[in-house]
């Protein structure tokens, strides 16, 4: 069995995460499964721990215990589309830049005979 249960899970995540009057983000152990299985992937992947991991960790118990300890959150709907928003425009802004890059590096060459641009 893994510990800590779903119901401390999301206790937790729920206490971390919500205000006074707002919607629980987690109302449901299939959020916390979703949650901790993506992080899993990732984890496979190759991503690094969250954590400090000891040899035999299965990355499922670490997904779990940084949930548990806070180093991962479960974004609202809201927050998930204003993160993804984010990274979007980031994700352009870059591209812009490396477009401008390449553009502007064929406009500085130097011609050596003239001494001009």
């Amino acid at each position: 069995m893994i510990h800590p249960s779903y119901v401390e899970l999301m206790r937790v995540v729920n206490d971390s995460a919500v205000e006074i009057g707002e919607e629980p983000v987690v109302n449901s152990r299939y959020s916390i499964v979703t949650a901790t299985a993506k992080r899993a992937r990732q984890i496979i992947d190759g991503n690094d721990p969250l954590i400090e991991t000891k040899h035999g960790d299965k990355p499922l118990s670490t997904a779990v215990t940084e949930l548990y300890n806070g180093n991962l959150r479960i974004l609202s709907d809201e927050e998930a589309a204003e993160a993804e928003a984010l990274q979007e425009a980031a994700k352009k802004a870059l591209e812009e830049a490396r477009a401008n890059a390449e553009d502007g590096s064929d406009d500085d060459t130097f011609d050596m005979d003239t001494e001009e641009y």
